[in-house]
């Protein structure tokens, strides 16, 4: 006769390897999201003691870059697309034919190089806070594209190399023949129609 108040036990080894197995796939199968950001090195943080005098830029030197809340840009004072973001902020860098319009150069005694006329240009980047995310990184990729492809016209004419390919010192000696000068400034709400 056997005793019906006996419970057997449940053998819970094997339950241990099932769910091991199954952690192990859904580790594998999933996907995760990669962060996308944008690489900047950030100037220092100024000293509070001295006291921030503001930069006087004349209008030629400067590029305004507006995105609205509708994704549209508006850069140089003409509505454009993001297609001809990149060679409209090139030829504002470059100032090929001198243009009263476009920025002023400056002789600037480079290592490596000699002197170099290089651009007084900022492009000021200005959001709305309506502006998506996509769009916002897309004119960043855009505006950095600019700068880089100039680079490695400037690093072709004086070394006979991409950007890429330089040395450290040539790289340096580039940076500051084409500096990098990108101003983002607060978001804001704009209204209006579109």
């Amino acid at each position: 006769m056997i005793d019906k108040r006996k419970i057997q036990e449940i053998n819970a080894g094997s339950m241990a390897d099932i769910s091991f197995l199954l952690l192990i796939f859904f580790l594998v199968a999933t996907t995760m999201n990669v962060d996308t950001g944008i690489q900047r090195v950030l100037p220092p943080m100024p000293d509070e003691s001295q006291k921030q005098a503001p930069m006087d830029i004349k209008k030629r030197n400067l590029m305004l870059v507006f995105v609205s809340k509708f994704d549209h840009i508006m850069a140089g004072g003409e509505a454009i697309d993001i297609s001809q973001l990149k060679e409209k902020a090139k030829t504002f860098i470059l100032n090929a034919s001198n243009d009263e319009d476009l920025p002023e150069k400056e002789i600037v005694k480079i290592d490596i190089i000699g002197d170099y006329p290089v651009s007084k240009g900022v492009i000021s980047l200005q959001n709305d806070r309506g502006t998506s995310y996509n769009m916002y990184i897309m004119v960043q990729n855009e505006l950095t594209r600019a700068f880089n492809e100039v680079r490695d016209e400037v690093a072709q004419a004086k070394f006979g190399k991409k950007f890429t390919e330089l040395d450290e010192d040539q790289r340096k000696a580039i940076q500051k023949a084409v500096p990098l000068k990108i101003s983002e400034a607060e978001p804001r709400n704009i209204e209006g129609g579109e």
